[in-house]
């Protein structure tokens, strides 16, 4: 089993920044490949950035490519979203998400494969 803890989040005005951390429990961090996601009200969830366990590779979707940037710290069992120049429609609920693997350079898109969740943090943008 995985325990993913997001924080972070909270209001901001457009064009400002957040970080988000998402902490991980109850396995080998290194073993797994992490994903962001993102649900706004009334909409399907959205992938928004990926990193393969290593670090090595990361995919991003194109709604933020160039303003956010996932990171991730194996000693610290954490990985990270930074979010600049901020857009209210990145106003959503912000999730992280975990899948076990065995390949450094893995990583996906899809939310369907990944098998641990955190319960979330918000993010609120304002104009």
């Amino acid at each position: 089993q995985v325990q993913l803890v997001e924080s972070g989040g909270g209001p901001v005005q457009a064009g400002g920044s957040l970080r988000l951390s998402c902490a991980a429990s109850g396995r080998t961090f290194r073993n797994l490949a992490m994903g962001w996601f993102r649900q706004a009200p009334g909409k399907e969830r959205e992938f928004v950035a990926a990193i393969s366990w290593s670090g090595i590779n990361t995919y991003y979707a194109d709604s933020v490519k160039g303003r956010f940037t996932i990171s991730r710290d194996n000693a610290k069992n954490t990985v990270y979203l930074q979010m600049n120049s901020l857009k209210p429609e990145d106003t959503a609920g912000y999730y992280c998400a975990a899948t076990v693997t065995y390949s450094g350079s893995y990583y996906n898109t899809d939310g369907d494969e990944y098998d641990y969740w955190g319960q979330g943090t918000q993010v609120t943008v304002s104009s």
